[in-house]
């Protein structure tokens, strides 16, 4: 069952998807993507602008630079794209897209991935998650095979190509504030050392980290203000902590995972190996947002879809 399409201008008319999309990116007031300077001229094309900084002196309009740029696909989709996949919390796929937008699959497909691109945080600007007094809930999960390309037969652990259990699937780490973001990462190989080397990178170290017994984050509490655990195995799930303290539990981790599993399983239904980071990075960006509105977040999307470029060869096939 799709999402409905708020009956905005936007949404239907080419022009006012220009002036909306200008006003998300720029707050209408268009800034060259080549230099990045404010001073521009206004051509005879409508929606062209050329930079009228010294050196400079290229066209350019609201898709390029972003992940927008050389489409030929209509700004009404590129509207409703942006918005059904910002606004969907298990997710919304390309097939239902494809319904949704009266477009070509191949054409939905390549909008999906390009939206997933622009919703996708990351670099070293990123500041830690947590902070003194602050709770971080972590905890890993398993979603698919991995591809085959990654077991070698008679090498290593993965070396049956039938085999099952967490050996053979894909390792998703997810870190939680109580109340605040949440990031998710796909991990290679579940390890204690690249879960660890992961959850310090993005912790802040005066944060009070909470986890299930999994010995994967053993010596947690050497790299962090505190460390406590629950046992699942034991039936337990949450205790209580000293006196003005937090509950210890990882149950806010663990509903974020039951939202991931839900779209992945429910809406989406396969998924790539080499694509798992942009669904992540979709279902990461809806959860940290949730308190915006859809139009809100929407807008956020757009931003974020600043500098990045996705190319066919890049995007693949599912």
């Amino acid at each position: 069952m799709g999402k409905d399409i708020p009956s905005q201008p936007h949404f239907v008319d080419e022009e006012e998807a220009r002036v909306w999309f200008e006003a998300a990116r720029w707050d209408s007031k268009p800034i060259c993507p080549h230099c990045q300077s404010p001073k521009h001229y206004i051509t005879k094309k409508v929606g062209v602008y050329r930079c009228a900084a010294k050196g400079c002196r290229k066209d350019f309009t609201v898709m390029t630079g972003s992940v927008m740029e050389r489409s030929h696909v209509k700004l009404t989709l590129w509207a409703k794209a942006f918005y059904l996949t910002a606004s969907s919390k298990k997710g919304f796929s390309a097939h239902q897209l494809h319904r949704a937008l009266g477009c070509e699959y191949n054409t939905a497909w390549f909008l999906h991935h390009r939206v997933m691109e622009a919703m996708r945080r990351g670099g070293l600007d990123v500041p830690p998650m947590g902070g003194e007094g602050k709770v971080v809930e972590v905890d890993e999960t398993y979603q698919g095979r991995i591809s085959e390309a990654r077991i070698k037969p008679g090498k290593g652990p993965r070396k049956n190509l039938k085999g099952k259990g967490p050996l053979y699937k894909r390792s998703v780490l997810a870190l939680v504030e109580r109340g605040g973001e949440a990031r998710y990462f796909h991990v290679p190989y579940a390890t204690k050392a690249n879960v660890m080397e992961t959850v310090r990178a993005n912790v802040h170290r005066e944060s009070y980290l909470m986890s299930d017994e999994s010995g994967l984050y053993g010596d947690a509490r050497e790299h962090f203000a505190a460390h406590s655990t629950v046992t699942h195995s034991a039936d337990e799930y949450v205790r209580k902590n000293k006196r003005g303290l937090p509950l210890i539990h990882s149950n806010t981790v663990e509903g974020c995972f039951s939202i991931f599993k839900r779209g992945m399983r429910g809406v989406y239904q396969h998924c790539a190996e080499k694509n798992l980071h942009r669904y992540l990075a979709e279902f990461e960006m809806r959860y940290s947002t949730r308190e915006l509105s859809d139009e809100e977040r929407t807008v956020l999307a757009i931003k974020g879809g600043d500098g990045k470029r996705l190319t066919y060869h890049q995007v693949g096939s599912a």
